[in-house]
């Protein structure tokens, strides 16, 4: 795939007479969170650039930077062959309406290319704005509260979009793999050997079924060998008398 074609599978955020800068912000860090950086305004109404939209960013710095202003929608899609309008209410047109997850899928196969639009925070899109849209994509919403915030519209789009292309999955620490039952049952021994002179098993006639319950409470999480020697490094520190270290004598 050359660099046309990979930028072509990319949709254009359009964002269609933003009210606040932080708006704008926490809008472009939604889209560099899944891979998107361009973003279009459409009569931004506090004017741009606008100095309160680099915080709420959080260092999605260049989402901003390369940010283009456009007069009308028209002018901001006339690139675009396929233009989404993000919507939860009938505009009185007939479209197409899918879900962020169809529009995505729509997007990453279609050539030419794409815009999704939003509309002001207050309002949403004009009867006029969808007019010029292919498509109108809208999610199942609580009908007594169907508000979006611009930023939550946009991951919902972004988020779907990024599960049909090739973005990193961050590192997740590997997971040990869960102690040797040696281990574990040297665990077990110390904890019980410290709980007997303190009468936790009495009545005698109870205490298999108690040691029964300890053990089957204890193997649930499946403890990986670190995780035994801490347990048993803190029943060393309760064994302990007060105020004594590591090594000390427990007589």
């Amino acid at each position: 795939m050359n660099e046309a074609e990979g930028a072509a599978r990319h949709p254009v955020i359009v964002l269609v007479r933003p009210q606040l800068g932080e708006n704008i912000g926490k809008a472009a860090r939604a889209m560099l969170n899944f891979g998107l950086a361009e973003m279009r305004l459409v009569s931004p109404r506090d004017g741009w650039p606008n100095p309160s939209a680099g915080p709420a960013a959080a260092g999605a710095d260049i989402v901003l930077e390369r940010a283009q202003v456009f007069p009308t929608l028209a002018e901001a899609v006339a690139d675009c062959s396929h233009v989404y309008a993000t919507t939860v209410r009938k505009r009185g047109v007939t479209k197409p309406v899918l879900t962020p997850e169809q529009a995505a899928r729509d997007i990453v196969s279609a050539s030419g290319r794409s815009a999704i639009i939003f509309g002001p925070e207050r309002s949403g899109l004009e009867t006029d704005d969808v007019a010029l849209a292919r498509a109108i994509v809208t999610v199942p919403i609580n009908p007594e509260f169907g508000s979006l915030n611009l930023a939550q519209a946009v991951i919902l789009c972004a988020y779907e979009w990024s599960k049909h292309v090739d973005l990193v999955q961050p590192t997740v620490e590997d997971m040990l793999p869960p102690a040797p039952q040696e281990e574990f049952e040297g665990m077990f021994e110390q904890l019980c050997t410290m709980l007997e002179p303190r009468g936790y098993f009495e009545p005698e006639s109870r205490a298999a079924s108690t040691r029964r319950t300890l053990r089957t409470m204890l193997t649930k999480p499946g403890w990986n060998h670190l995780e035994v020697r801490t347990m048993r490094g803190v029943l060393s520190a309760l064994r302990r008398k007060p105020g004594s270290r590591p090594g000390d004598s427990t007589d």
